[in-house]
Parts: C-alpha cells; sequence; structure tokens
C-alpha cells in the first residue's frame, strides 16, 4: 500500500480519476466500489475519503471530469461550424458520439445521485454550461423567442436527443433493420426547428 505521503493530495485526486476514467471505458460504475478503486492505485479506502469527502463525491468528480471532457468537445464543433443551425446539429450529434464512445462514463453521469446532499456549485455550473451552449445558439437562430421560450425550446430538444442518445448507446430501438441515431436527431431538429 502507498503511504500517505507518497503523493500530494492533488497528485492523488488525479490518479484516482484517471483509474476510474479507465475503468470506466471498459466497465460499468456498478462494478466499482471505494474499496475497489483504493486497491487498485495501492491506497486504503479511508485515505480517498480524506481526499473527496466520500465515495458518492468521487464519483461526482469522475462525472465532472467526463463533462469537462464532452464540453470541450462540443465548444470545439459549435465554434468550427459555419452557421447557428449547423452549430446546433453539430452540438446533437457530438453529444450522441461521446455516448456511444463512452457509454459507461456517459451512463455514470445521468445515473449518479446525490442521495439527498445538495449538488455542489462546482458540478451546477458544468451542467449550466452545458445547457447553456444550446440555449445561446437557440437565441441566435430565433432572436425573437423569449428566454422562457429558448429555455422551453431547449429542454425539449436535449431531453429528445437524449432520449435518442440512450435507445442508441443501448441498442433499444426495437426494430428489424439498424436505426442511426443521428438521422433520427436529424428528423427531431429539422421537425422541431421547421415548426418553432
Amino acid at each position: 500500500m502507498a503511504r500517505r505521503n507518497d503523493h500530494t493530495r492533488e497528485e492523488l485526486i488525479s490518479i484516482t480519476l484517471n483509474t476510474v476514467k479507465d475503468f470506466l471505458n471498459d466497465n460499468s460504475y456498478h462494478e466499482l466500489s471505494l474499496r475497489k478503486v483504493a486497491n487498485m492505485i495501492g491506497y486504503v479506502p479511508s485515505t480517498l475519503v480524506n481526499v473527496f469527502g466520500s465515495y458518492n463525491l468521487l464519483l461526482l468528480h469522475a462525472v465532472a471530469q467526463t463533462l469537462d471532457e464532452l464540453a470541450s468537445e462540443a465548444k470545439e464543433v459549435v465554434e468550427q461550424s459555419p452557421d447557428t443551425k449547423t452549430a446546433l446539429y453539430q452540438l446533437a450529434y457530438c453529444y450522441h458520439d461521446f455516448a456511444k464512445t463512452h457509454p459507461h462514463r456517459w451512463q455514470l453521469i445521468f445515473e449518479h445521485n446525490m442521495n439527498g446532499e445538495v449538488l455542489p456549485e462546482w458540478q451546477a455550473e458544468r451542467i449550466a454550461n452545458m445547457t447553456g451552449m444550446l440555449e445561446q445558439l437557440l437565441s441566435h437562430l430565433a432572436p425573437q423567442r423569449t428566454k422562457q421560450e429558448v429555455l422551453q425550446a431547449s429542454r425539449v430538444l436535449w431531453s429528445g436527443v437524449h432520449g435518442i442518445t440512450l435507445l442508441s448507446v443501448d441498442d433499444k430501438f426495437f426494430a428489424a433493420e439498424p436505426i442511426d441515431g443521428k438521422k433520427l436527431i436529424d428528423d427531431l431538429l429539422s421537425s422541431y426547428i421547421a415548426n418553432w
């Protein structure tokens, strides 16, 4: 076992989160536990509790790391898009592709539960930044819409894209022929935007 002073607090956070990330490349977070993470990095569970506060918060830090990566990819595709409408589609595709590439990490984002604890501000800000990107695109697309209308439209579109992505990742379309999730996203966005 590593001793407490073998790594700085920052190094231990980095080692732990990278280990969790690597584990989630091939396995569900349901197969993880505080003891398992501690064993994988050569520390005792109590050290991780001292560093993160709880196993729940350790997982929340892993979620934050995943959201940061998704936000970085999303920002890049939006910035490279030639116009707002294209950016909206690219943002939705990015979300879908990220989930397909990292299914276990993406799953943890939406299945992690604070178990009654208040969501830390640093995590709430990450979520607001992601939803804000979509709201900003919709505001540019339809500047005549009120803030409330944009908010509602963003949640409708996010819910639809999320649902399609969820079914796509889990391969649960229950159709005889393969269904392309991105094609469904195209249909959703084009229909909604045309009528909005």
